[in-house]
């Protein structure tokens, strides 16, 4: 078997064009979307990351605004920053890029933004609202995935869902997400601490790997005809490794690969986020 491929690429590309589409409607009643970035510090993948989302921008008629702040800033300089970003009309939805240097509290951050300004959803309110299954900002990620598989009719409902990973950015919320209804999914979230990870991999329908550990998924450890989706990245000396081994390939029905699966649908979640705060969502 040689599983089907779920392109990220391709399907962040047409949602982009969707996307312009609404922005350029709504620049008819002089609405106009506005993404904002914090960044704090001189990490070359967070600057590449950023430079990506004011590109995307760009190409979908979002207005961007991008803060830069050297890694001596304080913690003061950040959240003055942040004030800046709350109160500023041109910026609809912003993000602060994480990780931050030391000595600043990224959650004390985080609990700075406007939660009305969330693009990232990761705020406690909108964190709490999505426990609770109100409408707010979704986190990027998890929205994504959700995404990815709906634009390819792979529905969760019903189905065994394992999550590897229990972070804040993809596993937690998108086990809240998964379990929702209209997902309707059985949800398992397995860490560090799960005994024997084998035991649920392997009669999951779904599986979304998020650990971070290079190539540690393998065809053994999932049953024929999964759909596996692969958010894990590890630097190496060969690069950048998924958590997905290449040979799961051979076994499940779908894959979503790293790169050019989950990551582009992360950052075109992250231009909806900001479109659906200026229409006032």
């Amino acid at each position: 078997m040689s599983a089907t491929i779920l392109d990220g690429r391709a399907t962040a590309a047409l949602i982009k064009e969707e996307l312009r589409q609404i922005v350029a409607s709504m620049s008819s009643k002089s609405i106009k979307p506005g993404l904002g970035t914090l960044l704090v510090g001189d990490d070359p993948g967070s600057h590449s990351y950023v430079g990506g989302k004011h590109k995307d921008c760009a190409e979908v008629g979002i207005n961007s605004i991008r803060i830069d702040l050297p890694s001596t800033a304080s913690e003061k300089d950040v959240l003055a920053a942040i004030n800046d970003l709350n109160n500023s009309k041109e910026c609809t939805g912003y993000i602060v890029q994480l990780p931050v240097p030391k000595g600043i509290n990224p959650n004390l951050l985080l609990e700075s933004i406007d939660p009305a300004k969330d693009a990232d959803g990761l705020h406690p309110l909108n964190l709490g609202k999505l426990v609770l299954g109100e409408k707010a900002p979704l986190p990027c990620t998890p929205r994504g995935i959700l995404e990815l598989l709906t634009r390819y009719n792979l529905s969760t409902s019903g189905k065994e869902v394992v999550v590897m990973g229990r972070g804040l950015t993809v596993g937690r919320p998108l086990g809240l997400l998964l379990s929702q209804k209209g997902s309707d999914a059985t949800v398992t979230i397995t860490h560090t601490k799960t005994v024997d990870v084998i035991s649920h991999t392997k009669r999951a329908d779904i599986i979304i790997a998020a650990i971070g550990s290079a190539h540690f998924l393998r065809a053994e450890m999932i049953k024929p005809g999964a759909i596996v989706l692969d958010v894990g990245i590890t630097r190496t000396d060969a690069g950048l490794l998924g958590d997905v081994h290449p040979d799961v390939a051979n076994i499940a029905s779908a894959i979503a690969p790293m790169p050019g699966g989950v990551g582009p649908m992360t950052r075109a979640m992250l231009l909806s986020n900001v479109v659906e705060m200026a229409q006032g969502h």
